[in-house]
This record gives C-alpha cells, sequence and structure tokens, in this order.
C-alpha cells in the first residue's frame, strides 16, 4: 500500500510539471491550430527568470526576504514569457496563419534563436530588453485614447518605445553592476537554490513527500483553477471559447479575433513561464531545458483533445503516473504474478526515457482508433 501511494504522488507531482507546460500549448493549439515548437523555449525563459529573481533576493538589500523570492518569480516569469509569445504572435505567426508547415519550420527557427540567445548574451541585458518589450507594449494602455487616435499618436507611440529602450538599458546596467554572475553570457546550467522553507519533506504514514514537489502541484491547482475561471467567467474567456469553435462566425459578431489572438498567446505563453518555475525546482536550468519537454506537451494535447482543459489534466496525470509505475520499475513490485512475457517488456522499459517511449507508442497506438483523443473537439468548424 505504501509503494502504491508513493506512486500516485510521483505521478501526480510528474504530471503537474507537464500539465502546467501542456496547459498554455493546448490553449493556443486549440484555438488558432498553431504548431508553436517554440513552446519548450518559452519555458526556459521561465526558468531562467526564476534564476534570476533568485539572484536578486540574495542581494544585501533583500536577503531578509529571501524566502519570499518564489512568490515573486511565479507571475513574473508568467509575464517574461507572456511578452515574449506577444511578441512572437505580432512578429513571426500572425503573418503565417493557415499555413501549418511554415509556421511548423518558423517556430522551430525562432527556439533555435531563443536557445543561442540565452547562450550568447548575458542575462543582466536579457533581462533588460525584455523590460523594455514590457514597458512598450504597455503604454498605450496608459494613455487616453484620444490621443491615440489623434495627429500627434505615431509620435507618442516612439516616444513609449525610446522610454521603454532607455528603461531596459538602465536595467540592465543596474543589473550587471550589482550581481556579476548575469554580467557576462554563460553557457553552461545554473541552479535554482530553494528558499529554506521548501526544503526537505513532510512526513505522512511512513513516507516522505517533498516539499518542493507539494509546491508544485499545489502551483497546478492554482494554475488550473485560474485558467477555469478566466475560460468559463470572464468575458475574454467566453470570447476565446467562442473563437475556438466557430471563428468566422464569431468575426461576423464583432467579436475582436486579432485580440483574441494575442491575448491567447499571450496566455500561452505566461502558463509555459509558469512552467519554467516549477522545472527549475526539479534541477539545474540550462538553454536545453524546455526541449525535453516540448514532446511530452503535445502528447498530453493530442491524447487530452485538442483545447479541453479536463482533457488535459487527464492526460497529463495519465501520462505522470504511467511514467513512474514502468520508468521507475514499481509495476513489477505491484504485480509481482505478472505474466513472463509482459514482465520481460516492462523490465526492458524500466528507465525513464525508455518509459516515455513505450507510453508515446501507446499513445499513438490509442490515436488510430480514436484520432481526436479522450474528449474530441466539438462545434460547427469541427462538424464541418
Amino acid at each position: 500500500m505504501e509503494l502504491l501511494f508513493e506512486s500516485l504522488f510521483n505521478g501526480v507531482a510528474i504530471g503537474s510539471v507537464l500539465m502546467v507546460a501542456a496547459l498554455g500549448l493546448a490553449i493556443v493549439f486549440g484555438l488558432m491550430g498553431v504548431i508553436n515548437l517554440a513552446h519548450g523555449e518559452l519555458i526556459m525563459l521561465g526558468a531562467y527568470t526564476t534564476y534570476v529573481v533568485q539572484l536578486i533576493f540574495k542581494l544585501p538589500a533583500l536577503q531578509s526576504i529571501y524566502w519570499a523570492y518564489i512568490l515573486v518569480a511565479i507571475p513574473l516569469a508568467f509575464v517574461v514569457s507572456g511578452v515574449v509569445g506577444i511578441l512572437l504572435e505580432r512578429t513571426v505567426i500572425r503573418r503565417l496563419y493557415g499555413n501549418p508547415l511554415e509556421t511548423l519550420l518558423a517556430t522551430w527557427g525562432v527556439s533555435l534563436i531563443l536557445q543561442q540567445f540565452v547562450r550568447s548574451v548575458p542575462l543582466a541585458y536579457a533581462a533588460g530588453f525584455i523590460f523594455a518589450l514590457l514597458v512598450g507594449f504597455s503604454f498605450p494602455f496608459l494613455l487616453p485614447k484620444k490621443l491615440l487616435e489623434g495627429p500627434s499618436a505615431k509620435l507618442l507611440k516612439a516616444t513609449g518605445w525610446f522610454v521603454s529602450a532607455i528603461a531596459g538599458i538602465l536595467l540592465a546596467g543596474g543589473l550587471a553592476t550589482q550581481i556579476n554572475t548575469i554580467s557576462r553570457a554563460n553557457s553552461r546550467n545554473v541552479d535554482v537554490t530553494a528558499p529554506r522553507w521548501m526544503r526537505g519533506g513532510i512526513e505522512w504514514m511512513n513516507l516522505t513527500f517533498p516539499v518542493p514537489r507539494l509546491v508544485i502541484i499545489a502551483m497546478t491547482i492554482l494554475a488550473v483553477l485560474a485558467v477555469f475561471w478566466f475560460l468559463n467567467r470572464s468575458v475574454w474567456g467566453m470570447r476565446i471559447r467562442a473563437v475556438t469553435q466557430n471563428r468566422s462566425m464569431s468575426d461576423c459578431l464583432g467579436i475582436p479575433t486579432d485580440t483574441v489572438d494575442v491575448l491567447t498567446f499571450g496566455i500561452g505563453s505566461g502558463l509555459a513561464g509558469v512552467a519554467g518555475v516549477a522545472v527549475s525546482l526539479l534541477g539545474s536550468v540550462g538553454p536545453n531545458v524546455g526541449s525535453s519537454y516540448i514532446v511530452g506537451c503535445f502528447m498530453v494535447v493530442v491524447l487530452g483533445g485538442v483545447g479541453n482543459l479536463f482533457g488535459t489534466i487527464l492526460a497529463s496525470f495519465s501520462i505522470g503516473l504511467l511514467t513512474d509505475l514502468i520508468g521507475a520499475g514499481r509495476l513489477l513490485s505491484l504485480w509481482p504474478n505478472m505474466p513472463s512475457p509482459l514482465a520481460v517488456t516492462v523490465d526492458f522499459f524500466a528507465t525513464t526515457s525508455m518509459a516515455q517511449v513505450m507510453i508515446f507508442a501507446l499513445i499513438v497506438i490509442f490515436l488510430q482508433f480514436r484520432p481526436g483523443g479522450l474528449f474530441p473537439l466539438k462545434g460547427r468548424t469541427v462538424e464541418a
């Protein structure tokens, strides 16, 4: 029984990271059908954001509240990855709607660019660049609409981007001066140190539950509840659902589909940043950290049903549980009388990487009989 509880907990922990990572991809892929291969790099940006926030909180002025850096890193990682996702949508993907092959190649190129960007550009300058983007995108929302529609609109927008550039340069210079470790480029992996209250584990029924994994599970629950509330209770969430089911009819009814696209990409990318925070708590952070999650994210989205929140949750936890049962060899312990041919097969796949191969093969076989996944997308556009 203890082994079963341990397997369930590990499966939920693995599935939680996978679900947060796949949640944003499910929203984007479900709405626009965009195969975003740069989603893994958005996870990587969230992980590096956590690392930079941690270094800032180690400064003498903030060292007394170092325990709270994770509470700042979560929303900041959401904003950083969201801003980069919006920039990606407005500059690249918006011009390629309806061309899945071109979008696939373009986002793959962007993923390579982001990986090399992290390797070659000091993190202090990268933080300044992203801060400049954030200020630049936010500047129009701070001004009255009359000014933005008047003859001086272009001048005001240019002034906003100029101010944003100055703010980014000042932030980059300040970070480079105060934190020497991010003032130069470094392609090696870095480690995020958890605050003291997140170390160790909680004992219960002769089992030890690591606190970092409990925090990740709590983050996942909050993220799912927030997304569920947004999609079902907010005005823009209902507009996103309407566009998902029938884009042309939503456009005819006056829903600003272009704004919905930007908002969806921002939220989906921001959730990838939150997943990056969870990933940084489990191991070292490097330029390739997101690549190990992108295939699993797409498998979750396809298995659960494109754009289906409940299907994403069920698929994530199922893959996480099977990964732990097969990869850690627990299935053989839980089922000691397993038939010999099946036992040999399970033993052959009793590593994490081989377990993923087996699970993905089973998913491919499942999709042959149910191409729409567990919960296929419904709507007039799909039925047509």
